[in-house]
């Protein structure tokens, strides 16, 4: 069932092991769809075991840590029509990667779709793998959405369990170099809503995550409180970034991590003022719906 036109962009930095998973399940897929792997500096010998291990594996190596957009350094290599993200812990069920093609040939105002994430336990090989808390969130989402869309719209999506329209992709600019990594989609979703794009949950795809253990939780809250309040106030309605900002304060940790995120915001204000450019009423008010499905969250923590 080979199926060409979806790629797979794999970013990493620094987990051989979970990379090399990742890839062995890849390469099983019956769509034996092209992959793209992004090494961001890795220091393991993660770019020597996939040149060793992985030889039909596209391997890029920037030689430095682009993060998030290492995913656009991958969409800059190919020529199909869609990409499926993937992290270094996660992979797509077979047949999944077509049926999201499928879904997005059929629908041409649809720029992402994505699936369904299952967890599953290291420790525990033999359990079957549990949905992950925030389906429930993407499966009740309360974004308006016309008639015939193939699945609930969201206001955002998850990059490692989504695959993307890659003409879209690239007119909205893909993921932004000064978020870097962590919350890094939202500001993309919004800026493809803004032009007219719907982004869709389809249950009917899969994914399946590994959570690695390999991960500096620390550092990502920092860089999602961060990335939380530039994307809040490059976009979002003058009222929605006093409410939102305040929640924020009122909400997250308080310890050094917190400050400095807050520190760090506060620092690129310069350069958020420059590029603040407020989304359409339309895509402002469906967002608004979102809020207190997220305030409620419990798959939404700022922790670590």
């Amino acid at each position: 069932m080979t199926d060409q036109r979806v790629a797979v962009a794999v970013i990493t930095h620094n987990r051989r092991d979970e990379l090399l998973h990742t890839l062995g399940r890849l390469a099983l897929l019956p769509e034996r769809p092209p992959v793209v792997v992004v090494d961001n500096a890795s220091a393991d010998g993660s770019a020597d075991a996939v040149r060793r291990l992985h030889p039909g594996v596209r391997l890029l190596t920037p030689g430095r840590n682009l993060g998030a957009c290492g995913r656009n350094l991958a969409a800059r290599e190919l020529d199909c029509p869609y990409l499926a993200f993937s992290d270094d812990d996660t992979w797509w069920e077979p047949g999944s990667l077509s049926a999201a093609a499928d879904l997005l040939d059929a629908h041409p105002d649809v720029a992402t779709v994505t699936a369904r994430i299952v967890v599953e336990d290291p420790a525990a090989p033999d359990r079957p793998p549990a949905e992950d808390p925030i389906v429930a969130e993407l499966r009740d989402s309360p974004v308006p959405a016309p008639a015939g869309l193939p699945g609930p719209a969201l206001g955002s999506f998850l990059a490692g369990a989504t695959v993307v329209r890659l003409s879209a992709f690239r007119a909205a600019g893909g993921f932004s170099p000064r978020l870097w990594l962590g919350g890094e989609e939202e500001l993309l979703a919004h800026d493809l809503a803004s032009k007219g794009w719907w982004l869709v949950y389809a249950a009917e795809l899969t994914v399946h995550h590994r959570p690695s253990p390999l991960r500096d939780p620390t550092l990502r809250r920092r860089h999602g409180i961060r990335n939380t309040l530039w994307t809040t106030w490059l976009r979002r309605h003058p009222a929605t970034v006093v409410r939102r900002t305040a929640h924020l304060v009122r909400t997250v940790p308080r310890d050094a991590v917190s400050a400095r995120a807050f520190a760090e915001a506060a620092a690129g204000l310069p350069w958020v003022l420059r590029e603040r450019r407020r989304l359409p009423a339309r895509v402002e008010q469906a967002l608004r719906l979102l809020e207190e499905p997220q305030r409620s969250s419990t798959a939404r923590r700022y922790v670590g």
